[in-house]
């Protein structure tokens, strides 16, 4: 049976710390968990090979026990000694030594189940998982719960040495709530008082959320201790009479005269922010479009802010008097424009 260097599984000196072990094995661990690599087998292997490790160097007693067999592993392997028995127990190539070594003493126990373990695991420290988390070790779930629950709180992670009866703990269900808002609320910020079991809670909400945008409140959804819920608000923005918006981009029409499209001119916009002057060359045509650099929407996670796109619209008289009808075929006969339905 091959021997197993957990030292080298997580990429530790034999001298290494309680502190820089953990450090290592969540490491390695958020880097070769299946649900980061599903249907990679050589990556599921390697989480269960750098598991077992942290299962027994970060238990100290079992540290000790590993240390101090060291390189009699090998007799120890040949003696033939049975699953489920120890190094010291009868039969095993230390047995007499009473189950002691020094000032160390070591149990065998049979209360748990090490079938997620490897045979060198279990040839090494029998069937005593459960003793383990008896003496705060991570089949006790402190350390395993730690580092896994921050993962996301997966459904059906088990603990390695658990043998699948213990699990990492998972939050509560959060509670969700919707905030609607008009545009300029979600343009300028705003804020909402929200009830949840009884409890009134004033929420602000940011600049630039956008329809479904989420913000999370940890622990405010109700309950208390481990059994407080996060809150989830879900923001919904109320179409506009006037702006459309696109991400953090805006666009909106803008009627001017025909005068303004001829000769040009400055026309006041009204923009979210506020009014500016929007420069009309001589000779606009009937649906240019204008871009005003950061007028747009705020973003919600950066610095700086969407634009706005303004489209002209030419409204032309409706009726001429004689006169005006007269000066404007005047006006025609003196202006050359060719026929803009020409086939080319």
């Amino acid at each position: 049976m091959e021997y197993k260097d957990y030292y080298q599984a997580l990429g530790v000196p034999r001298t290494a710390t309680q502190a820089e072990i953990k450090k290592a094995f969540r490491r390695l661990a958020r880097q070769h968990h299946p649900d980061m690599k599903p249907g990679d087998k050589a990556a599921e292997q390697r989480f269960k090979d750098i598991s077992e490790a942290y299962e027994v160097l970060s238990d100290p007693a079992k540290r000790k026990q590993y240390d101090e067999l060291g390189a009699n592993w090998e007799a120890f392997a040949r003696s033939g000694a049975r699953p489920g028995t120890g190094p010291f127990a009868a039969g095993g190539p230390f047995a007499g030594f009473g189950g002691q070594r020094g000032n160390v003493r070591y149990e065998f126990r049979t209360a748990g189940d090490t079938s997620g373990f490897s045979d060198f695991f279990r040839m090494f420290f029998g069937d005593e998982t459960a003793g383990a988390g008896e003496r705060g070790g991570p089949a006790g779930g402190s350390a395993f719960e730690e580092i896994f629950g921050r993962m996301g709180g997966r459904a059906g992670f088990t603990a390695p040495g658990a043998g699948g009866a213990r699990t990492a703990t998972h939050r509560p269900a959060p509670v969700e709530a919707e905030v609607e808002l008009s545009l300029e609320e979600a343009f300028h910020g705003a804020t909402r008082i929200v009830e949840i079991d009884g409890t009134r809670l004033e929420v602000r909400i940011p600049r630039g959320v956008d329809t479904g945008s989420r913000i999370r409140l940890r622990g405010k959804g109700g309950g208390t201790g481990a059994a407080a819920r996060d809150l989830y608000l879900v923001t919904k923005v109320r179409p506009h009479p006037v702006f459309t918006r696109s991400g953090a981009d805006l666009s909106r029409e803008l009627s001017i005269t025909l005068e303004e499209a001829l000769l040009g001119a400055q026309v006041p916009v009204t923009t979210l922010k506020g009014r500016v002057l929007l420069t009309i060359p001589p000779g606009t045509q009937p649906g240019r479009t204008f871009r005003l650099a950061g007028l747009g929407m705020p973003h919600l996670k950066k610095e700086g802010a969407g634009d706005l796109y303004v489209k002209v619209r030419v409204v032309l008289p409706e009726k001429l008097s004689p006169e005006a009808e007269q000066a404007a075929r005047a006006f025609f006969a003196l202006v050359h424009q060719p026929n803009p339905r020409s086939e080319s």
